[in-house]
This record gives structure tokens, sequence and C-alpha cells, in this order.
């Protein structure tokens, strides 16, 4: 990972957006914003899935009109997606939202634009210039002939000027393209250009398992150049995944503390005792309902499993019908093979009350013994696939003294 891009620092409410702050994951509701228990149940519900932040739609009235119970009942900073009507925008500050997003491909009028900024500096509240490849400029689009990164990264900067010019400087941006590599090219044009934070995702990602993939192919990148402060997942699916995905991503590339299951597992092969794919099915079923914010290994080979997987904080390998419990490497426990998840389940448990080294230190006293006897075992059966070189040479002397049939 590369060092972070510095840049300004706005907030979203409590929510701080900057290099000074962690990464956040936004997701945005699919309800009708002017019907108030609805959306505020998703948002929640969004909230308790990762969203640090949370988009709706203002694009009527009746939608300005239920902001105001919103915002002040949300548990999360609220953002008003303005499209076309600039006096919708002024409706949602009034209403007391915590940021806006303006398209700078829908409000053109100049003054209007001016206008919402001068009502955001008076609120101190953000706005995010929210240009999408799929509703640029039509001049703009007339001088590239295309949605190629320079023509959003000119209308973002333009969109700027527009609320620069009024003193207005709490900004962040997003240049979302569906074409990974061209929205990939176009944050990093901006991020040459601009020192506000910057807002990632792929526009328009489509469904699972696709958009997810473009999601992640993109945001990932670019996180990993040290660009990008907020992202989402833009996909064709209950938000809430979204909301889910985009918080496990941040994890798994250690920008945000765990809060989730993390369970990795062996790809499965013909050393396995057991059907791995199974067993980590049931492992991350029964382990996400419980919460723990921990990372399960499921491994099915006790001889190189526990020696692999020993950075997890918890894990099982299978072998001669039995699981060997291990933590971070140390085998704890040997269980019978039916009972390998049971197992991982009550010891997470444990782990979350009692902490590693507790734990550790409660291990079966001939766990290590048993786990050693078994290994040894499946050795004398399969051979020990680290000892390759005398392995290789071996084949190699049956295949020049045997004859070896075509």
């Amino acid at each position: 990972m590369n060092m972070r891009r510095k840049t300004t620092q706005i907030n979203v409410g409590k929510v701080g957006v900057g290099s000074d702050f962690p990464v956040s994951v936004q997701s945005m509701t699919t309800t009708k914003t002017r019907n108030t228990d609805e959306t505020l149940g998703q948002v929640y519900e969004l909230a308790n899935n990762g969203a640090d932040i949370v988009r709706v739609t203002c694009n009527e009235i009746e939608a300005a009109e239920s902001l105001v119970k919103i915002c002040t009942r949300s548990p999360v900073p609220i953002v008003a997606d303005i499209h076309f009507q600039y006096k919708l925008a002024l409706a949602a500050i009034e209403a007391g939202v915590h940021g806006l997003r303006l398209n700078p491909g829908n409000i053109r009028n100049e003054q209007q634009i001016k206008e919402v900024a001068k009502e955001c500096l008076n609120a101190d509240i953000p706005i995010r210039i929210g240009v999408n490849a799929g509703s640029l400029d039509k001049d703009i689009l007339e001088k590239y002939g295309d949605s190629v990164p320079e023509a959003l990264v000119e209308s973002a900067l333009l969109e700027a000027r527009y609320l620069e010019d009024v003193g207005f400087h709490n900004i962040k941006i997003s240049v979302k393209h569906s074409n990974v590599p061209l929205m990939i090219e176009s944050y990093r044009l901006l991020a040459e250009k601009v020192e506000y934070p910057l807002h990632l995702g792929v526009t328009e990602a489509g469904p699972l398992p696709g958009g997810l993939i473009k999601s992640i192919a993109g945001i990932s990148t670019l996180l990993s150049e040290g660009i990008g402060d907020t992202i989402r997942l833009s996909l064709t699916t209950d938000p809430v995944e979204e909301a889910k995905y985009g918080r496990q991503l941040l994890e798994y590339l250690n920008l945000r503390e765990r809060k989730s299951l993390d369970l990795i597992a062996c790809p499965s092969c013909g050393r396995a005792e057991v059907d791995v794919i199974k067993v980590a099915g049931e492992a991350q079923e029964v382990l996400e309902k419980e919460g723990l914010p921990i990372q399960v290994a499921v491994m099915g080979c006790v001889v190189n499993g526990p020696g692999e997987a020993r950075s997890a904080d918890l894990g099982i390998a299978a072998g001669k019908k039995r699981g060997h419990l291990f933590i971070k490497g140390q085998v704890v426990k040997v269980v019978d093979e039916k009972d390998m998840v049971d197992a991982l389940l009550k010891e997470g448990r444990l782990i979350a009350e009692e902490g590693i080294e507790a734990r550790l230190a409660a291990a079966d006293s001939d766990a290590a013994q048993i786990a050693e006897e078994d290994v040894q075992a499946l050795l004398n059966i399969q051979g020990d696939i680290n000892n390759f070189e005398e392995k290789t040479k071996s084949v190699i002397e049956i295949t020049t003294n045997k004859d070896i049939e075509n």
C-alpha cells in the first residue's frame, strides 16, 4: 500500500473525511424518501452493516419535507442527492442534511450553483461534486467526443471553480465511470490536480457477482495507490450488501479496524481429509450470525494447515477423522470431525470473551501430542510435501529406470 494522498479535511456530520481520517463507507437508500419510516428503517440497516454515511434522493418537495425527520433521527450523517432542481438543494439544507451531492451534468446554471454553495457555506456543510460519465455536461461531452478521463476531470474542476468563486472550499469530488480502467485513470488524473478528498466508485457497476468484481478492481487499485477517502460499491442489489462489502473491503486492506468475520480457507485439493467447501460454508454461516470480528481459517489437511494459517486468530484443520483446533498456529484441542464447526463457534465465542492469550493458556494438555501423532500418521500415508526436492529426485529416478508406457 502506498502512503495516503494528502488532502484537505472536511466533516460530513460527525464523520471526518480526508487523509487525516479513516476511509469511510457510503451507500444510498432505495426507498422513496417521502416515506419517512421506511427510509429511516433502511438507513438504520445500512448503518448496522457498515455504512458511515448514507445518501438519500431529494427529488421532490415531499422528500425534502421528510428529510427534517430523517436527519434528526438518523444514526449516521445524511447526504441529499440533488438532480435538476437547485431549490430542492436549498430545501434540503434547511431540512438539516449533513451534506449535498451535486451532479455538474444536471444543474448547469452557474448562478444557481453559487447560490447553493453560499447556503452550504452558511450551514457549514460540504458539497460532493459528483461527476458521472453517463451524465456529462453536453458542451464538455461535445468537446471531447466521449466520456474520457480528461472530460470527467474538466467537469469536476469547472464545478469546483464555481464553488471556490464564492469562497466555498468544503468540497469532496468523485469522477465515476462504468469502465474500470477509465475510472481508475480519471481519479489518478484528478488526484494530480486537486487536494480535495475523493469519493471512489465504479458507477452502474451492475448486479452480483460482476458488479462487485468491477467495484473492487477499481476501488482497490486506487486505495492501494493512496488515492481515496470515501467509497461506495454501486451494486444492483440490496444496498445493505453494498455497505457490508464496502466495509469488508476496507478491513481486508487494513484500512479499517475489523468488525466482521474474515474467513479464510484452502482451495481444497487431493490431500484434503474433509470436504473443505462444505465445512467452510457451514462455518461462515454460523460465525457470521454470531458477528465475531476475528479471522478464522478452515484447512483441509493437518500436515500444513496450522502452519499455513498461523496468522489466523482461530482455525480448524482436518485429518484422521478429527479436527485440530488451533489458535495462532498452536493446536489447542482435537475434536471429532463432525464437531469441527461447533468447536469453531464455541472457541470463537471464548476468544471474544477472554482474549487470545487466555485461550492459548487454556489449551488441552495433550492436544499438541495428539496432533503430532495424526500428522506423522498422515505423512506415512501421503508423504511430506515439504520435502519436495527428495520426492522430485525419486520421481526422476523412477521415470529413468522404469519402462513408462505411453
